[in-house]
């Protein structure tokens, strides 16, 4: 046993890798042609959700979809990533000049219309090793691929409205001095333009107090140079101006500053808010007591928010959320309860008290005690009756009475 354990330590001595004789990590291999298994052992992952839609002529740059999550969760750093087409199966770039592989990305430069298809990425390490894939349409550059391969973007009426030029990073990424020309209907619009601003240092355009005639397709434009050739790169945005809907201000329609109600009693005062016609609204509507939440002010729940309500009314669109009073004590009527109603274009308040209800309090009494005094009154009578039916003189009168008429 102790033969055979000096004779493991050894082999593991010699058996250690370059970095730990030297200190220093090797260069990550990002690109490898060899594959470390075979294909049939890798895992797909599926089809990756983007497309991309480019014209022929121009650059494109294919980034392999898992390849960040691979970097971010692999705890082994040696990494290949290669590419192949899935109608040929032929490895690129191959004998193809014009593709080449930099940092796991697949370049083309330009792209033709042949290049269309479906572009597999495959990553692997010692253990591991899956596969995903990617699909390119490269279009003819006319004016019916706009369709094809225009951007949509949003802006609002009479609001300043930004436009971007999308998906050039890789082209500006750790580069100086580029710039982007922005066109509308193949009109250059220019940097003195009061109307239009292009952002120095960015990829966006500023179009100022946005008008129904700024609809239509944008074009953006940038000079990439690599390997000494030059390259045009176009997107092309097609613009939708969306009308601007005025939120109507909330408007507070009860509770009333005052509300009587009886002490050990259930109370429920709803605020009621009026939200305006047709439009939905974004208000928000809460309770206060003393300037402090209700949750914070009653953590034991005796006084709450009830659910909120929405509804309409003729159109008219209204909110109700009720404060709850689970009973009403003394406690409650020197608190100042406010019901609030924010929204994006105001915010309003409307205090109410709670008073004791001294005349309901007064009257129930007397509702209690009236059928009480009147039993009383009933059963008095029928005593008096009574004792008036047996008392001894009063037959005697009556039959003297009665002897002295006979005798007149």
């Amino acid at each position: 046993m102790f033969i055979l354990c000096m004779v493991i330590m050894a082999t593991s001595a010699f058996a250690l890798r370059p970095e730990e004789h030297t200190g220093k990590k090797p260069r990550i291999p990002l690109v490898s042609v060899r594959p470390l298994m075979a294909a049939r052992n890798c895992q797909f992952r599926g089809k990756h959700f983007k497309k991309y839609f480019r014209v022929e002529g121009e650059p494109v740059v294919l980034r392999c979809p898992q390849a960040r999550s691979w970097l971010q969760t692999s705890a082994s750093p040696n990494l290949n990533m290669m590419w192949h087409k899935n109608d040929s199966g032929r490895m690129v770039p191959g004998e193809e000049t014009r593709m080449g592989v930099q940092d796991g990305a697949l370049w083309i430069l330009p792209a033709l219309q042949r290049d269309s298809g479906t572009y597999i990425c495959t990553v692997r390490n010692a253990s591991y090793c899956d596969e995903m894939s990617i699909e390119l349409r490269v279009f003819e550059k006319t004016e019916a691929s706009l369709p094809f391969t225009s951007y949509p973007q949003i802006v609002t009426l009479s609001t300043s409205g930004l436009l971007a030029c999308p998906e050039l990073s890789e082209f500006t990424h750790n580069k100086t001095g580029w710039s982007i020309q922005w066109y509308k209907d193949s009109a250059l619009l220019g940097q003195d333009n009061k109307k239009f601003l292009s952002l120095r240092g960015t990829t966006r355009l500023l179009i100022h107090n946005v008008s129904m005639e700024d609809a239509g397709y944008y074009s953006c434009g940038l000079a990439f140079s690599h390997n000494g050739t030059r390259y045009n790169i176009t997107r092309h945005i097609k613009v939708h101006v969306n009308q601007k809907e005025e939120e109507p201000i909330p408007v507070i329609v009860s509770p009333r500053k005052t509300i009587l109600a009886s002490l050990g009693s259930r109370l429920t005062i709803p605020c009621k808010v009026f939200l305006g016609v047709g439009i939905k609204s974004t208000s928000l509507v809460w309770w206060t007591a003393n300037d402090t939440s209700i949750d914070n002010a009653y953590p034991g729940g005796r006084v709450s928010e009830g659910l909120d309500k929405e509804y309409s009314e003729n159109n008219e669109n209204y909110i109700e959320v009720p404060l709850v009073f689970d009973p009403v004590i003394r406690e409650d009527l020197n608190t100042d309860f406010k019901c609030t109603v924010t929204s994006r274009m105001s915010f309003q308040t409307l205090r109410t008290t709670v008073k004791e209800d001294t005349v309901s309090s007064t009257f129930s009494w007397e509702i209690a005690l009236a059928p009480l005094s009147l039993v009383f009154l009933v059963l008095g009578g029928i005593c008096v009756h009574r004792w008036c039916k047996h008392r001894p003189g009063k037959g005697y009168s009556l039959t003297r009475m009665k002897t002295s008429y006979e005798d007149f």
